[in-house]
């Protein structure tokens, strides 16, 4: 059809590629509102499968949908206008892409004739993120006619394939349309395609190296370390059953999602950032096993470092182009399935009492924190403590950056009871966590609950627009700054409160009315958790603001690990004697 008016064009062009991608089992879309994306947004709209979520701040709506897409596995559509609009993905696009959360990106962008002498709102849109994304693709303007459509279908099918698989992360679709954008006339919309959500692969282990993994580990004294992953209660099934064949620990970062659940939780190791350091501790791994991302505990780090031990890292995505620091091998393998696969040939155990030497030292650690006097001024231990016992079975635990995450993995200790636990690890980021953490709440959770410091707060406030009518809480701790340069070098220097604690003394009441959010003010310890349950039973979005005195809680945390270091040296003289 040469004469078809080119806002039909456009209109049924975009309705083309929503079709495809949701003939995928794509069902979610985040829109920031914008001229030049009309088409998008109106295909979008059109369409039975999707559901739209709608976002002024651009930055806040690419948080947003990288939240969903976490929460459901499957990838979420972005829409912008053109120029600067899609420059605000930025941050939350590089997160997706070390973190390996599919995003759809769907720039709307001027025409080609539009480029190169100064047009309005007009920018090179081509491959704007980078090595960031999975696929890049720009199909050009409209075109009248249905095989061109048919190209376009073909396209979102294909580009749903690709944002997961063999890599999940994000794809750049980036679409010039031209003017009008608004149909002129009624378009008959073609009747959708049935959905058909994609299988996701499990690359199985290779054979010869499960041969040389098992001459690592056998019989030898090693150790699991499991940082941050998204996997299913099958891998911590797996993972806890090899641990026991194999006689050995894990140590498990709270994102690991291992600490909390009704597997067997015998070899789960979690106090380990208090005693690794400490210098009356010798504990010499002949292998480590590592999954996941890179633990947030330091001293874990600097002990898989100082040991030298080879590691046998499984790395199902092949993300990692160079090999860390003593890595021996590296296994493209889901991890289930390797831990399945070891299993199965029946590794010999390590040496007795290696796994029982972790343990003790569980339980030396555990006893002294049990232990520590509960002053009544707020402190993120006993408030995590209190804050894990309220929350319900099978409840959404999302940490931010910088302190929160560390003081999980500090004191969350483990139990039996079934959460899930998340946070923005990729890049680490303080920005977009609120928009990240509401875009989650979408899940089937019976509670959700965020722990966040005062400046990732404010680094995101744009984001509460979007918690309007979602049954939500977030704890603020408010210590007045970034805390944690209080436990750096930073912290000795004159210039340290300007440059690097950075308050901003700001009354988070006042964004709690603004954005219609209910509030609670917590200055004792004995006061925060009556504050949560009444904010869990209130339903709707709910802020409680913890107010923390700094240097209190650094002086808490530096006698806990002192404490556990002097009994741990006490228990070494004792068997000296």
């Amino acid at each position: 059809m040469p004469d078809q008016p080119q806002g039909v064009s456009n209109l049924l062009w975009a309705f083309a590629l929503i079709d495809g991608l949701a003939g995928a089992g794509v069902t979610r879309a985040v829109i920031s509102p914008g001229s030049r994306s009309t088409p998008l947004v109106l295909a979008c709209d059109a369409h039975p499968a999707i559901e739209i979520s709608i976002q002024v701040d651009e930055r806040c709506a690419a948080f947003l949908a990288l939240g969903q897409a976490r929460a459901s596995g499957r990838p979420v559509i972005l829409i912008a206008t053109s120029g600067s609009a899609p420059a605000h993905w930025y941050p939350a696009v590089i997160e997706a892409s070390h973190s390996n959360i599919p995003l759809i990106l769907l720039s709307a962008d001027r025409p080609p004739e539009l480029h190169g002498w100064g047009a309005n709102q007009t920018t090179d849109q081509q491959r704007l993120f980078g090595s960031h994304l999975r696929a890049f693709h720009d199909p050009g303007p409209a075109i009248a006619d249905s095989a061109a459509r048919r190209r376009m279908h073909r396209l979102g099918n294909s580009a749903a394939k690709q944002a997961l698989q063999p890599h999940p992360g994000p794809l750049q679709i980036n679409l010039p349309l031209r003017e009008p954008l608004v149909p002129e006339s009624r378009v008959d919309l073609p009747q959708p395609d049935d959905a058909s959500a994609l299988p996701i692969s499990r690359p199985a282990p290779d054979p010869e190296q499960l041969n040389t993994t098992l001459a690592l580990i056998s019989g030898q004294a090693g150790i699991i370390v499991c940082g941050a992953t998204d996997h299913d209660e099958s891998f911590a099934a797996a993972v806890t059953r090899l641990a026991q064949q194999l006689h050995c620990p894990i140590l498990t970062d709270p994102l690991s999602n291992l600490r909390f659940g009704a597997h067997d939780r015998q070899t789960v190791i979690c106090r380990y950032d208090a005693y690794l350091d400490a210098s009356s501790v010798e504990l010499k791994p002949g292998w480590i096993l590592r999954f996941g991302a890179l633990p947030v505990s330091k001293p874990l780090l600097q002990f898989m470092e100082r040991t030298v031990a080879p590691v046998i890292l499984c790395d199902p995505y092949r993300q990692w182009p160079v090999a860390p620091p003593n890595t021996a091998l590296t296994l493209a393998a889901d991890p289930a399935l390797l831990c399945d696969a070891i299993h199965t040939r029946a590794p010999a155990p390590g040496p007795a009492g290696w796994l029982e030497r972790f343990q003790r030292l569980e339980q030396v650690s555990h006893r002294i924190m049990s232990a520590e006097t509960r002053d009544d001024r707020p402190f993120e231990g006993c408030l995590i403590q209190d804050l894990l016992a309220t929350l319900p079975e099978g409840s959404l635990l999302f940490s931010g950056n910088s302190m929160p995450i560390r003081q999980l993995d500090s004191w969350s200790g483990s139990s039996a009871k079934r959460l899930r636990i998340h946070a923005n690890r990729g890049v680490s980021g303080i920005d977009g966590n609120l928009s990240t953490f509401i875009g989650m709440s979408c899940g089937d959770y019976p509670a959700a609950v965020a722990l966040l410091g005062d400046l990732a707060f404010y680094h995101d406030m744009n984001g509460l627009l979007a918690a309007a009518g979602r049954n939500l809480v977030i704890v603020l701790l408010n210590n007045n700054g970034g805390g944690i340069f209080g436990y750096l070098p930073q912290s000795a220097l004159e210039s340290y409160e300007p440059y690097w604690n950075t308050a901003t003394n700001l009354d988070f009441q006042h964004s709690a009315a603004l954005y219609d959010l209910g509030y609670q003010r917590v200055t004792r310890q004995s006061g925060f958790r009556p504050a949560l349950e009444q904010a869990l039973q209130a339903g709707g979005p709910q802020l409680i603001e913890v107010m923390i005195e700094r240097t209190f809680s650094i002086e808490r945390h530096r006698h806990y690990r002192s404490a556990v270091a002097e009994a741990l040296a006490g228990e070494a003289d004792d068997s000296k004697t």
